[in-house]
């Protein structure tokens, strides 16, 4: 027992089950050095591996009796994490249900994760005598090396066990020297650079006996000063030779500096343009500076139809920010928002902007990284990701497209964020806005309950006005002369290209048909890892799952019955395509789903040759739907939404009403008219009917006296625990014996916390990637006690030998239930 500087840290690769911040002891060399915020290598249990570390805090003057492991040596020259992010982080642990370190990895971009390899070599001072055949034959293998071998190469060879501790037991009898690298995932991006190690005032005779191209080199750096290795090149127009015999004659040096990989095209000279609001902008404006200007945290929900101008809105709270130095994340939804939007922000801040997004090279989001942890760029624009961007101050998080469901991760850590925001804003005394013409059910009852303030926008800006909407009932389209577009959609649309406008229609389904079934004994071909049905794809000629990418060639030959007898139903993007160039086949049509747009960038290629009026007609799946401002879209059609209509999830309306009135609203938003047309077979349906008129407060008014009498939220919380195997009857069996154990420990230890439990139920698509899925629905109030008993049955349940084989998660709040 005596003092100690102690260290918590937060371990990689710990098990739920038993992950804490767990005590090391500071040795005295690296006492200086270890600080909160660092990354530190250290041995953790009864493994040989060294692992890497998060530094939460330092304690000095413990007084402990355990025999603590010391940290072994320390990554960063500097913090990663900031106190606050470290805060975020433990509120992010503990509200979903993860690690303190998969919670801490979501500040760092992906290229800055460390991979930590052990080697060893024979000692050459050791004279002892070895014992054991294994130890002799690890000696005998190792003692010829010139090198250090690393530990995956001698396991292997000597047939240990995997993680053995032997090789350890034999450094620590002096026997062999162990060794411990780290390595990033991706460098930094460096360039060859040229600068004078003399100065040819002074040195006149050296450079007499220069070549007359070594002459020109010199000349050429002592005006410019430095250079790159590559544009002294370009400018003298002599070969790297040149440049390598100076170097050689100490006349010139070499060396690496570092630059950026800048994911698009940026500019340190920009145009302010002043930007002059409406009546109404100006108020709401004028409403949220003061909110901002307030000392403590606030949330704001800036409620305005399409078109009406919440982007200058944003434009005109971000100057105010920069002014204060502040740093500013401003969210979308979707990648293919970011060209319009990164174009605008561009043109008014430069360099000022940095981008996250997941279509970033993993080198490019570390340098946009970068960037905001220096201070070069003080804006943090992209999808939820940028609510992780690395600002010192931060003074303004905006939210556009509030509602969408992609700003909740589906992956652990399972985080909503806009519930990350709020956090963090609230750390640094800031002003959290959320903007939508649809706002979520949830946001929009906190405003209406004066938890946010609430701002609206009733006019569209400028000139524009609210589309013309108009519903098709294709119940009774017998004289349809396409299988899937109505005769008067196919009219406007003719009309609209003979007008030289441009029209946009929305199918949320892609390939081009839905499923392909056998007509004889009525079997549908489904995924083998899938309870899904397989979407058939023209362009590849096969039959393909949407969810884990299995594929098989198209063929109409039933592997149920055998008969040549399978037809293909159902529309998506790819036949929309067909039928659409048979309606206007002079027309150029720009089809926009996940199949067209995988590549680096395809976005911006595409949405700017639509804006620059190269495409007259955009079909697409939701990406087409919202936030996209093109002044030529005159028409618009929906082509289906019975689907979403009538879901069994409680927010089916949402989506419905939500979808409707966004991809609506892409029409007429310039000085030329627009209408919009949505084809169903329920055109009398209120969800339609209000969606049709924009009328978001009806739909919500409708809406919350039914989630109020089902007890959904926002009148309580969901809290998901989801169950999966690859054996049907363990993922069934474990969320049963979950179940007990809930009802257990609620009677026990948690009788004041008030649920109501749904289920063991199985998901609609109950099988993905060969693993079968159950799941548990539990309606609470998502607070400290119930957190606790649910972080309690989950340790429980992970320690369980039983449950090996099942992975089990919690989702609070998830975006679906079914």
């Amino acid at each position: 027992m005596g003092l100690l500087t102690v260290a918590k840290v937060a371990v990689e690769n710990t098990a739920y089950s038993f992950d804490m911040l767990f005590d090391y002891s500071v040795p005295d060399y690296l006492s200086q050095v270890v600080s909160p915020g660092k990354r530190v290598l250290v041995r953790f249990g009864n493994s040989s591996k060294t692992r890497v570390g998060i530094v939460f805090s330092v304690e000095s003057g413990v007084i402990t009796e355990k025999n603590l492991k010391e940290i072994s040596s320390v990554i960063d020259n500097e913090p990663l994490f900031t106190h606050e992010m470290l805060k975020t982080a433990n509120f992010v642990r503990d509200r979903y249900f993860c690690t303190y370190f998969d919670a801490c990895k979501l500040f760092l971009p992906l290229g800055l994760s460390m991979s930590v390899s052990t080697s060893y070599a024979v000692n050459p001072d050791f004279d002892g005598i070895i014992s054991g055949v294994k130890e002799n034959e690890i000696y005998e293998f190792l003692k010829n090396k010139k090198k250090f071998t690393k530990s995956e190469r001698i396991i292997s060879a000597c047939a240990l066990k995997k993680n053995a501790s032997l090789l350890d037991k034999m450094v620590e009898a002096g026997v062999l020297l162990r060794n411990i690298d780290t390595q990033r995932r991706v460098n930094d991006a460096t360039i060859k650079m040229v600068r004078l190690k003399v100065n040819p005032e002074n040195e006149s005779e050296l450079i007499d006996t220069l070549t007359k191209k070594q002459k020109e080199v010199v000349n050429v750096l002592s005006d410019v000063g430095i250079a790159s290795v590559k544009e002294l090149c370009y400018f003298t127009g002599f070969s790297v030779a040149v440049i390598t015999a100076l170097e050689n004659k100490g006349i010139l040096e070499l060396y690496d500096d570092e630059f950026l990989r800048m994911p698009y095209e940026t500019y340190d000279s920009f145009e302010q343009k002043e930007i002059l609001l409406s009546d109404e902008q100006n108020k709401a404006f004028n409403g949220l500076l003061e909110l901002y200007d307030d000392s403590s945290p606030k949330g704001a929900l800036l409620f305005g139809v399409t078109g009406s101008g919440k982007t200058q809105i944003y434009l005109k709270l971000i100057d105010e920010a920069l002014k204060d130095d502040k740093g500013i994340v401003v969210m979308i939804p979707e990648i293919s928002l970011t060209p319009q939007m990164l174009s605008l922000f561009y043109d008014r801040y430069g360099s000022q902007v940095a981008v996250f997004h997941s279509s970033l090279s993993i080198g490019q989001r570390l340098d946009e990284w970068k960037r905001v942890r220096r201070g070069d760029a003080k804006i943090a624009l992209g999808t939820r990701s940028a609510i992780f961007a690395p600002f010192q101050k931060l003074g303004l998080v905006i939210i556009d497209e509030e509602q969408e469901h992609t700003y909740k991760s589906e992956m652990t850590p399972r985080y909503h964020a806009r519930e990350v925001a709020q956090y963090r804003i609230g750390c640094h005394n800031g002003l959290l806005v959320l903007a939508s013409a649809t706002p979520s059910i949830d946001s929009y009852t906190k405003a209406q309950c004066g938890i946010y303030s609430l701002f609206k926008l009733k006019q569209r800006y400028g000139d524009a006005c609210l589309p013309d909407v108009q519903t098709i009932d294709t119940t009774y389209q017998s004289d349809m002369v396409l299988e899937n577009i109505s005769n008067q959609l196919a009219d406007e649309i003719k009309d609209n290209f003979d007008n030289h406008k441009q029209t946009i229609l929305l199918l949320n389904r892609r390939g081009y048909n839905t499923y392909a079934s056998c007509t004889e004994c009525g079997t549908v071909a489904t995924c083998p890892n899938c309870s899904i049905s397989l979407t058939y794809h023209i362009k590849n000629n096969r039959l393909m799952c949407h969810y884990c990418g299995y594929s098989v060639p198209y063929s109409t030959k039933c592997n149920n019955c055998n008969n040549d007898t399978v037809k293909f139903k159902g529309m998506g993007t790819q036949k929309l395509e067909e039928e659409l160039s048979l309606i206007v086949p002079d027309a150029k049509i720009l089809r926009m789903d996940t199949d067209t747009t995988s590549s680096r960038y395809s976005y911006e290629k595409y949405f700017k040759s639509f804006e620059n009026g190269e495409y007259d007609i955009m079909v697409g799946t939701q990406m087409v739907a919202k936030g996209l401002n093109f002044p030529d879209v005159t028409l618009v059609g929906v082509l289906s939404v019975d689907q979403m209509l009538y879901n069994d999830d409680y927010k089916s309306g949402e989506r419905a009403f939500d979808l409707i009135t966004q991809v609506v609203g892409r029409s007429g938003r310039g000085v030329h008219p627009g209408k919009a047309f949505i084809q169903t077979s329920f055109p009398d349906s209120e969800i339609v009917q209000m969606a049709k008129e924009q009328d978001y407060e009806s739909f919500y008014n409708s809406e919350i006296p039914i989630r109020k009498n089902m007890i959904y939220p926002p009148f309580c919380d969901l809290c998901v625990i989801g169950f999966s195997s690859e054996n049907e009857y363990s993922v069934n069996k474990a969320s049963l014996l979950f179940l007990e154990s809930l009802k257990r420990i609620h009677s026990d230890k948690y009788n004041n916390v008030k649920i109501i439990v749904l289920g063991p139920v199985t998901p609609r698509v109950s099988k993905i990637g060969g693993k079968y899925r159950n799941r548990i629905i539990i309606k609470c109030k998502n607070d400290k006690n119930f957190r606790k008993m649910i972080s309690e049955l989950l340790k429980e349940f992970n320690k369980n030998k039983e449950q090996e084989n099942v992975n089990i998660y919690a989702d609070i709040n998830p975006e679906s239930i079914i």
